[in-house]
């Protein structure tokens, strides 16, 4: 494989090709050498690359597309990269040549020689001249473009010019471009043969549904096949924020748990809520408000606001079939429960493979997930879709505190693509609204954990009493916030079931939660693993 050069254009290169750049996607030598001999090395080094949990086997090129305005031309390729465990995945990259030396040293793929002009094929994102021209691309968009490589401008993306951009941040999946601080273009690197849930839930909400605490939909890019329909891009308005809720809460956290040495609270004598309760604010014993403050109270009062106001959003539609409500079924519980059932079957490997990482609470709460194991299964199964009223409609998906804004007192919901590890499909399978809120509830869990986790040296209280503390507070805030969220879903006509079936669907749905969670931390960092064990733990033994 050749290196990658990252410094001079001094020595010539070993590629030398007679063709113009413009015409170099169509020589057939170029594209072996180019996916042969030298992407394989540079794509399992990049962030937004998937496949590094397998072993790579070659690459295809399965399609290549100009991206052009005038007479600037680059290349949006889509790879087929394939693993040796018989298993695929399509990658986005556009590509482009440049010849000054100065440029995109530590983003190169390779060193090439055009007609004699010695240069280097990048990452065409790093080119600010490709920017601007997706850019205009997107503002000059044509209504009811018909070609391959359609773009689309919403009717609020207008009376603007290209003035900068810049990316925005490290990314794991997607590349996102800042334009003239205002407006963001994801650029999707994993790609599919379908729209991108993304695309889909974002222009939904934002177009159709007026929804106002998402970023606001303004264009995107899409290939257009007879029987493919890639989305490549989508660009939104840019939400003015103070960082994401993840790192929010974090911080009032911090302020709670430093609270119970600062205000002498005895942790033994918190009084407790019941699992899945529901509790207006002034209902909060005033013990509770003392130590955890009515400031967090508020916040999760909003985001369970937030969160209701999209779901009826989303469950407020009767003509796009891809987005009305639909009830409970034998097809989706025999859907549920394969794919439940496979990943549960996964995570039990994971675990009995990992217990020599595991130590005290981890490994105690391990080993019961071991000896009931059978009973988790059974949990699984039993799932009977003609005893839920409910209704099941489009949902987020992937729902936790990282994927939500904070602006001021208010929160921002994005980032609909769904979870990582499943199908295109199976992410825009209708589901109980409710599946979201077990994953924001979920997302509580791991940042109370975080929380003492990142400033153990800093709290007096042993771990385990502050394990306690914490279980106190998850329960009050999942009160706090389910009065509000069912309150609003009903009160809108939403159907999201009678009380017992909203409570087994919460538990059903953070059950199924903590154990996806559970493959990654016991991969990842087992330190961390007592987080979806003590979920696990808590919904079985209650």
């Amino acid at each position: 494989m050749a290196k990658k050069t990252t410094t001079t254009t001094s020595l010539k290169s070993p590629y030398n090709f007679n063709e113009k750049w413009e015409e170099l996607i169509d020589n057939k030598e170029f594209v072996k050498v180019f996916l042969s001999d030298v992407l394989e090395d540079y794509i399992v080094k990049q962030r937004w690359y998937g496949g590094k949990a397998s072993k790579l086997k070659y690459i295809e090129l399965a399609e290549s597309f100009r991206i052009q305005k005038d007479g600037e031309v680059y290349y949006g390729l889509i790879l087929e990269v394939n693993f040796t465990e018989a298993f695929y995945q399509h990658y986005f990259l556009p590509i482009a040549f440049v010849s000054d030396e100065n440029f995109a040293q530590d983003d190169r793929i390779l060193p090439i020689s055009i007609q004699n002009q010695e240069g280097f094929i990048i990452d065409a994102i790093n080119l600010e001249a490709f920017r601007k021209v997706v850019f205009e691309r997107i503002l000059f968009a044509v209504p009811k473009d018909k070609t391959r490589v359609r773009y689309h401008r919403s009717e609020i993306f207008r009376d603007c010019k290209y003035e900068s951009s810049r990316y925005m941040g490290l990314e794991q999946s997607n590349t996102s471009i800042v334009y003239n601080d205002k407006y963001v273009l994801k650029f999707f690197r994993r790609i599919y043969s379908d729209r991108n849930p993304d695309y889909e839930m974002s222009r939904f909400l934002s177009e159709k549904k007026d929804y106002k605490n998402t970023p606001a939909y303004l264009g995107s890019i899409q290939i257009k096949d007879t029987d493919i329909n890639i989305t490549i891009g989508l660009m939104q308005e840019m939400v003015e924020n103070q960082g994401d809720a993840w790192e929010y809460m974090l911080s009032e956290f911090h302020k709670v748990f430093s609270n119970l040495e600062y205000k002498k609270i005895d942790i033994s004598k918190l009084p407790k809520t019941e699992d899945f309760g529901h509790l207006q604010i002034r209902d909060v014993p005033a013990q509770i408000i003392d130590w955890i403050g009515l400031n967090v109270f508020n916040k999760i009062q909003t985001l369970a606001l937030r969160t209701a106001e999209m779901h009826i959003a989303l469950g407020s539609e009767f003509e796009d079939t891809a987005f009305t409500p639909t009830h409970f079924n034998g097809d989706y519980e025999v859907w549920l429960k394969n794919r439940l059932l496979y990943q549960f079957q996964n995570r039990l490997n994971t675990i009995e493979n990992n217990l020599h990482k595991l130590d005290g609470l981890a490994l105690e709460l391990a080993n019961e997930f071991l000896e009931k194991k059978n009973i988790i299964r059974k949990r699984f199964v039993d799932f009977d879709w003609t005893k839920l009223k409910g209704e099941r409609i489009r949902v987020h998906g992937d729902y936790h505190l990282g994927q939500v804004l904070v602006h001021e007192d208010d929160f921002y919901i994005l980032d609909f693509e769904g979870e990582p590890e499943s199908t295109i499909r199976d992410r825009k399978v209708k589901q109980p609204p409710l599946k979201d809120i077990a994953g924001l509830f979920r997302s509580f869990h791991y940042a109370i954990y975080a929380t003492i986790f990142n400033n153990s040296d800093l709290y007096k209280q042993k771990q385990e009493h502050l394990f306690e503390a914490g279980e106190i507070l998850y329960q009050y805030l999942k009160s706090v916030f389910l009065e509000t969220y069912v309150n609003k879903v009903q009160g809108a006509n939403l159907n999201i079931g009678y009380n017992q079936e909203r409570i087994f669907l919460l538990k059903y749905a953070m059950l199924e939660k903590a154990v996806y969670e559970l493959g990654y931390e016991l991969n990842s960092r087992p330190r961390w693993a007592v987080i979806p064990l003590k979920g696990i733990s808590n919904i079985i033994n209650n």
